[in-house]
This record gives C-alpha cells, structure tokens and sequence, in this order.
C-alpha cells in the first residue's frame, strides 16, 4: 500500500498535477532511481489494465479478506453465532431472519454470484447475466467463518419448498461433521425436481481422492441424478485453460466452466473481477435456468443430462492445480470431460 502510494506521489510531484496519463509516465526521461521505480510500477499496473487508484483498492480489498480469513475461518476460538440453536439438531429451526443485505461492501460474493446468473442483460451497465428469464431467491446461508451444514441442509429444503427450479451452492469445504443432513437435502431437491448446482472447491486437489463437501455420494454411489459439481477455467485456451486453484476429479467433478477474473455485480452498485469455481457454478446454474425457462417441461434430470452432454469436449492436455509438472488430459478432469456451452445446451434441449 505505502510502495503505491510513493509511487504515485513521486509521479505526481515531478509531472506537477495529481491526475496524469500513462502517455505522461512513459514520456518521463530520468536517472534518479526512485522515480524510474515509480515509473515501472504505473506501467505494471496499466499494463493489468488498472491504476493506481484502482490497485489501492484492491490492495485495500485483499487485506480485508485476509483479515476476515484469519479472525473467523482460521480462528478455532471464534464463535460467530449468535442464533443460539443447537448446530447439532435439526429439528431446532427457529432461527435466521429475511434480511440478506450486507451489513458492509465487501460481504459480496452473493451479489457476485447473483449477476453472474442474472444481472440484467443489455442494459449497457456491468456485465450480462447468463439467463434473461429468471428470478433469484436470495437464501444467506454462509456467514464469515465456518459454514454449518445444517444451516446448507435447511436452506436447500426452503429452496425447493419455495419453489426454486435451480439450486446454486457456491460455497463448500473439506470436513463436514453432518454430511448425511445435506446429502439428504440435496436428494430431497432431487426427489422434487431441482437442479443443484455446485461449485468444485478452489484447493487446486483431485476431489475423488480428498473430500470436498457437500457432494451427492457416498463412496462414488451416488444418491441424487440432478446434481452438478463444477470446476473452473481461465480464459486461455490451451495448456492454462484450468483455473490453477480449481478441483477437478474424474469421478466427483461433472463439468467446467469461466470462472478466473469473472466481472459482475457489486454492492453498492458496483462492478468487479472476482475468480473462484463459485463464479464457475453459477455460469452452469444460468445455462440450467436458461434451458428451463424455455423448456419448463423437461424434468431436472434431463436437463443435467443435457448440461453435461451438450458441452464442448476437449481433449487436449492442460496443467492443474497450478503446477507446471501436474499436465492432464482435460477429459480426465470431469466426468464429462466438456465445457459448458449454452447453445448447444439450448440445441439438445429442443430435441428432448
């Protein structure tokens, strides 16, 4: 933070002005060593497409969520709940409220993961969302710090008792000491005809060898037929073509889909980039509601069958888990071995 704003400082007190361009910066001839250091860092910033202002910002942003990460998800002493229902009974319900606004800016990944799936399209503000013919349900379930798998069990039952056709479950984590009560969410979702969509994890690891909750089987038998796990891509065709933090597994990944530098809906009517496979899960949820806006009459099965189906199949070797040695046949990484692809999704369905 302090090295940006020096730089910006010392640009702006040798051109003389506090607002400048980077045609000014790149035109600055000098020997004095500090300012040449100045001078590199604008360039490497615009070079990303940003500046300083800009890079503050996220500075600001990612200190933020180090901070929260380390006070409430790391911290084994914190307890966040405030609701005082027993996390160890099910039947104890009386808790939560309607509000799903967040309290500050930077409580946005369901904002995010919302426009993703709906933002308004051709508007000629932000991004478009993928479906046009689609209402969100706003269920919060995940607060700072751990997620309770009874507080994802009793959202996916209001969900599907709400009336929600899509399901997007774009949280997740290694241990989960009820699985059984969201398992049996996700197949009492399944038995009333919802897809749930699932984002794959950002641990760059193979998901049929270590767990990655929730998932939809136990020992690979699997207990729903409209569940959707997805892992995420770059936006590099070739050999970086997977996201180096996303999941992958043969077995316990169903398909891919964008989800590095995914810019969306903000609060505080804002837009930013944010990468993870829960910007991935929530591109497949639009493509399902897409489908099942125009096709209401295919059942939840089929249209996962068509997602994982009509997707395009790559074949070609990529690096996962963000290590150069790690190269894989892309058909290896998912049970599909395919990218999710809207139109032909759109295509197959008129078929069915």
């Amino acid at each position: 933070m302090n090295v940006l704003k020096n730089a910006d400082e010392k640009l702006a007190a040798h051109l003389g002005k506090k607002e400048y361009t980077i045609e000014e910066v790149n035109a600055i001839k000098t020997e004095d060593e500090a300012l040449g250091q100045a001078i590199q860092i604008a360039q490497n910033i615009n070079a990303n497409g940003g500046t300083f202002k800009d890079a503050t910002a996220e500075i600001s942003e990612q200190l933020e969520s180090f901070n929260e990460r380390l006070n409430y998800h790391f911290n084994v002493d914190f307890s966040g709940r405030t609701t005082k229902d027993d996390i160890n009974d099910l039947s104890d319900m009386g808790y939560g409220n309607g509000n799903v606004k967040p309290v500050k800016k930077s409580e946005s990944h369901g904002t995010h993961v919302a426009g993703i799936i709906a933002a308004e399209r051709n508007n000629g503000k932000g991004a478009n969302g993928v479906a046009n013919n689609v209402e969100i349900m706003s269920v919060r379930t995940v607060p700072n710090g751990d997620e309770y798998d009874k507080d994802v069990a009793l959202a996916i039952r209001y969900a599907v008792d709400n009336g929600a056709k899509v399901i997007n479950g774009s949280f997740g984590k290694s241990f989960s000491p009820h699985p059984e009560w969201v398992r049996d969410a996700i197949k009492y979702a399944s038995d009333n005809d919802v897809v749930f969509v699932h984002a794959a994890g950002n641990d760059s690891k193979n998901v049929d060898e270590g767990a990655n909750f929730p998932d939809d089987n136990v020992d690979f038998v699997e207990i729903s037929n409209t569940y959707i796990r997805v892992g995420s891509l770059t936006s590099k065709y070739g050999s970086k073509l997977v996201s180096g933090f996303s999941n992958y597994g043969k077995k316990n990944v169903d398909v891919f889909a964008p989800g590095s530098a995914i810019y969306s809906t903000f609060p505080e009517n804002d837009y930013k980039s944010i990468s993870g496979t829960s910007m991935a899960s929530p591109s497949v949820a639009g493509v399902v509601a897409l489908v099942r806006s125009y096709y209401p009459k295919l059942t939840a099965a089929q249209v996962k069958q068509v997602i994982l189906e009509s997707g395009l199949p790559i074949t070609s070797k990529v690096v996962v888990g963000g290590d150069a040695s790690n190269v894989k046949s892309f058909s290896d990484l998912s049970t599909s071995g395919r990218i999710v692809n809207a139109y032909n999704a759109l295509i197959m369905a008129s078929k069915l």
